[in-house]
Parts: C-alpha cells; structure tokens; sequence
C-alpha cells in the first residue's frame, strides 16, 4: 500500500489549494483504491494564505475593509487562538482590481491596516503575521500604518492623501495613537521575497510595471518611498537599516512599515506556514508526496510552496513529483529543486484558457498517470 501525501498550493486563477488536492485525491483514488491519500493544502505566505490555513482548521473572521482604490468590502483573514493572518492579497491586491481600473499611483495598503485594528478590537491577540504579496499598491505600508491610528501629515499639517505619488507631500509621521492601539502585539511578515526597498532590487524597479506604473511614474515612487523612509527615520531609529532588510520591499512597502513603525520580524512565507501545520509530521506518514502550482517558473526556485515542500521531503527521503498548470522550467532545473518528475497541465491541454476552465478534471487525468509512473517505478527498482 503506498502512502501519498498531497500538498499543493494554489493554481492561481484557477482552483484554489484545498480544490487542487481534493481532484488529485480523487484521481488517485480511482487509479488505486487500495493507496491511501491525505491532502496538506499548503501557501508560500502570498495570495491563498488564508484559504490554506481556514482548510487546516483555522477560523476564518469576516471583516470590512476598503480595497486598494478604497471601496469597502467584505474580505476574511485566519485567527487561531490568539495568533491572526492578515493576507494582503485578499484585502489590497492587484487581483481583486479589474485591469482598467488599476492605479499604481493612488493605490494604498489602508485596507490592511483596518483589518489589522478589527482584529485588536476583538478578542485578546499576541501575534499578527502579515501575509505579504501580490499587492496593487506601492505606498511603502504608509497606508496600513494611518488605518493602526498613525498621522501621516504634511507641512500644514492636513493627512496625506492616500497612495504612493502622496509621499511627495509628507512632512511629518505622529506614531503615538498607532503605538497605543498596538501595545504590546508582535508582528511577524510572512514574505515570499527578499527584496529591499529601494534600488533596483526594490518595491518599485522590480515590481510596480506588474501594477502598471511607466517608467515616469516608476521615478515618482521611488522618490516617495525615499522620502517616506528618511521621514519615518525621524521617529523610528530602526528605520534606516530596515530599509535594506530582506522582504522591506515585499508588499509595495509594506513589509519595509512593518519592520520599521511595527517592530516586525520577517520569514519566509512557506516555512513559517510550513511549520505553524507541522508538515514534517505529515512527510514522515508518506511514501510519495504530490506538489504544485499554477504556474512552474524560475520563481518557484526562490521560495516558493513547492520549493518548500522540496526541502522538507529531502530532509526524509521521500520523492516529490510536481503538478502544474504550465511547466517553464527545464528538467535540470526541476531536477535541481527536487523534483523527480514534473507533470504539466499543457502537456495534456495545450489551450491556456481551457487548462484554467477544466483544471479538476484534468488533475484528475494527471493524478492517474502519477499512478501509473509511480506503480512502474516500483517494479522497476524491485527488478
């Protein structure tokens, strides 16, 4: 009898991870009845955080709070005893935006920060992670901070509007109200990238062309975000180092207001998630694991769920075969993340738009030729 532990995350766009693993469960099942399958839906700390921990038995908190343009809505994040999940994605991202009505300049992360102050006004919380990725603004959290009770002001003394172009006009940040609401809360930023601030590895030369800023309004943010930081550096002597600190740049910025106003710690997304679900416990009941996501690239390679599910079956001995909606990666390299094999979506559909439509029913397919791959393999190694 083999053991299958299956443990995806999100085809983004898609199928969410819980839905990812249940169509590979149940194409297993058909295949091979006699396996037995458990499923892990799992997240990098991005896009899907929430979802993965609510299928782990987390409660999910419904919530109003203004998107990333500041339209209120109803949006959820994960509590667990005293800890929460704040995902960005799912409160100021870019995905919750229509393409037309994207701003890159007036876009703002407030929409987190109120979900922040509904969760301190419930019951008592210790821990708040900020799940940090996939956001439309680039305003350097100086939005999230305002909603924690922050005055984000300029030289006569009137709040800075909201978003990133704004920072222009700051002159100067009054922390005391954010500092009485937050007491004695410890904040965690749960990242998928490194990225500083500033710079050309930074929140804005890396990632404001995916929000749709040109490269004139590129200059403007990342002129902003220079003056929000020598600002906040005024009130905050953490500031200036946290500008270079890994995942400062991750959120449009946001992880930079966490480090420096919040006293945040930063981790990466999928081992912090990883751990918090004690997936090693689960690795060690498996004899294969099944992985994935939508998308295989050269950004999986760099902390990604997959990656992360990699690591942890290397450290047991347990193989690792991947699933994805389109592999962009070649054999060596999947070879080199440790992947035995990689099983792509497209191989099977080559339209996109259909891969994204019949994702179920063609996980289904897959997970029987996983069956299939994994049965001759054994019979070969008993040869």
């Amino acid at each position: 009898m083999t053991r299958v532990l299956i443990a995806p995350d999100k085809f983004k766009g898609s199928l969410t991870a819980e839905q990812v693993a249940r169509a590979l469960r149940s194409g297993i099942a058909y295949q091979a009845p006699d396996w037995t399958t458990s499923i892990c839906p799992i997240a990098d700390g991005g896009d899907g955080t929430v979802a993965a921990l609510v299928a782990h038995g987390w409660q999910q908190v419904r919530a109003t709070a203004r998107d990333a343009l500041g339209h209120p809505r109803v949006v959820g994040y994960a509590r667990l005893d005293d800890t929460v999940v704040i995902e960005q994605a799912a409160t100021v991202g870019l995905g919750q935006l229509p393409v037309a009505g994207r701003d890159p300049m007036g876009a703002s992360s407030f929409g987190m920060g109120e979900l922040i102050a509904h969760a301190l006004s419930q019951a008592r919380v210790s821990t708040v992670v900020l799940a940090l990725g996939g956001s439309a603004s680039t305003d350097g959290g100086a939005g999230l901070l305002q909603a924690l009770g922050a005055r984000v002001l300029d030289r006569h003394g009137c709040e800075v509007a909201q978003g990133g172009a704004a920072l222009a006009t700051l002159h100067r940040i009054d922390l005391e109200p954010l500092d009485q609401l937050i007491g004695d809360t410890r904040f965690l930023v749960a990242r998928d990238v490194d990225n500083p601030l500033l710079g050309p590895d930074g929140a804005v030369r890396v990632f404001a062309h995916q929000k749709g800023a040109d490269l004139g309004q590129q200059q403007v943010l990342e002129a902003g975000l220079q003056h929000w930081s020598r600002v906040l550096g005024e009130r905050r002597p953490s500031a200036p180092e946290a500008v270079n600190a890994p995942g400062a740049g991750a959120g449009g910025g946001v992880g930079y207001a966490a480090i420096a106003a919040l006293g945040a710690e930063t981790c990466r997304g999928v081992d912090w998630l990883l751990d918090i679900i004690a997936f090693d416990d689960h690795v060690e009941q498996a004899d294969l694991i099944v992985t994935g996501e939508g998308n295989l690239d050269t950004q999986t390679l760099f902390g990604k769920a997959p990656t992360g599910v990699t690591k942890a079956a290397a450290a047991r001995g347990v193989p690792v075969v991947a699933v994805a909606g389109r592999c962009m990666l070649t054999e060596q390299q999947t070879r080199a993340a440790g992947f035995d094999r990689v099983y792509a979506l497209t191989d099977i559909e080559p339209d996109l738009d259909r891969c994204m439509t019949h994702g179920a029913a063609l996980l289904q397919e897959v997970a029987a030729t996983i069956v299939e791959d994994t049965r001759m393999r054994v019979q070969a190694d008993v040869r």
